[in-house]
């Protein structure tokens, strides 16, 4: 028994070492410059200032501020400089003395200019994710660490896999295909080690994402809806033109992503409760094993597609809420791209957490079994 706990430690130690190297020289990969950024920096900065507000009498404003900024890293680090400030939604800020922001750093010929992006949020982003991490650790026990350790797999497999991947050309369905499995083998691992559980658990989640890519697909054909109708398709246009990336598979690869988690959640639910009925009912048939699953899928089934649905809902809230105040009629409403993908998005990826829970079933009963008056255990 110890010298198989050793094996398997060192086993894991190897497919880390090997899979960061891998990942480390797949992730080497040649992006094309789709942006001009000679001569130009984003930097840390430190409002020392406000030379000019753009403060109106009403209080509204006006064009830009005029600040004096102390630069905290790049090649200016502890020069004081003069930079504007612009007053827009979605670029600049505010300024106000003490604040920290990041600038654009631009160098034309002998000129430096300076202006300020926004505020700077680095800190306050990384010390909400650590007390996330730190609260999933300390309310899941070991658990929640390897919890956390999953997450944090996931994110290095999104940013070192997936995304090199497309860029060389591979189909985005695909990749995401790869990545899933990937995550979700790591994941099942992390959390209950490899046993009958895991593996049964890991294949009815992948019945389940491809059973959402396909009714995507499928609803997409049927409706003509494709990447191509997604509201940046003029970013992703430029993109395509310039990399081999298939944008117009970049949609469906999204809603298996978006499926994973919510599918690999009841997948395990169903499995685990076969499992444990089997455990205290050693005798039960195979069919009342696959229908308890299926009792027990259909309790969390409900509440799961309701909250994909509304998932999905709240992330497309603002078009929702553009399209009721500007009161469209309901032949524009239903048939417009924007409305048509949400409907896709939310329904694909419900119909995958659906079929899971017969798949989990069919996969448990079949798993641990009694036919005939004898127990018969299936070996994966």
């Amino acid at each position: 028994m110890i010298h198989s706990k050793w094996f398997r430690l060192l086993l894991v130690i190897v497919c880390i070492v090997a899979g960061g190297y891998f990942l480390q020289s797949y992730n080497q990969v040649d992006k094309p410059q789709m942006v001009n950024t000679d001569g130009r920096t984003f930097e840390k900065a430190q409002v020392i200032e406000i030379i000019q507000d753009n403060v109106q009498e009403n209080g509204s404003r006006v064009g830009d501020q005029i600040v004096s900024l102390r630069i905290e890293s790049g090649i200016h680090a502890g020069k004081t400089v003069q930079a504007n400030c612009p007053n827009g939604l979605l670029f600049g800020t505010v300024c106000e003395p003490g604040m920290e922001v990041v600038v654009i750093s631009s160098t034309i010929g002998q000129l430096d200019l300076h202006t300020v992006y926004n505020i700077d949020r680095s800190l306050p982003i990384y010390l909400y994710i650590a007390a996330f991490l730190i609260l999933l650790s300390v309310v899941g026990g070991k658990k929640g660490v390897k919890s956390a350790v999953a997450l944090l797999f996931t994110f290095i497999c999104f940013v070192f896999l997936f995304f090199p991947m497309i860029l060389r050309g591979t189909g985005p369905v695909a990749a995401s295909i790869l990545t899933s499995g990937i995550v979700l083998a790591a994941t099942m691992y992390l959390i209950n080690g490899w046993s009958k559980k895991s593996v049964t658990a890991f294949l009815a989640t992948l019945g389940g994402i491809l059973t959402a890519g396909i009714s995507a697909i499928i609803f997409g054909q049927a409706v003509n809806l494709s990447g191509y109708n997604v509201s940046n398709i003029e970013s992703l246009m430029f993109v395509a033109q310039n990399t081999m990336i298939d944008i117009g598979q970049i949609l469906f690869a999204g809603i298996l992503f978006a499926s994973l988690g919510a599918v690999m959640d009841i997948a395990m639910d169903v499995t685990s409760a076969c499992a444990e009925i089997e455990k205290h009912n050693p005798q039960i048939s195979r069919k009342a094993l696959f229908q308890a699953g299926m009792n027990v899928g259909r309790d969390v089934m409900g509440t799961m597609s309701t909250t994909l649905i509304l998932a999905f809902f709240g992330g497309s809230l603002g078009t929702w809420v553009l399209d009721y105040v500007y009161d469209l009629p309901y032949l524009q409403l239903i048939n417009s791209n924007s409305i048509g993908i949400e409907i896709m998005k939310g329904f694909s990826a419900s119909f995958g957490v659906i079929f899971t829970v017969p798949i989990a079933a069919a996969l448990s009963a079949f798993t641990w079994r009694k036919d005939n008056g004898k127990k018969t255990v299936v070996k994966l």
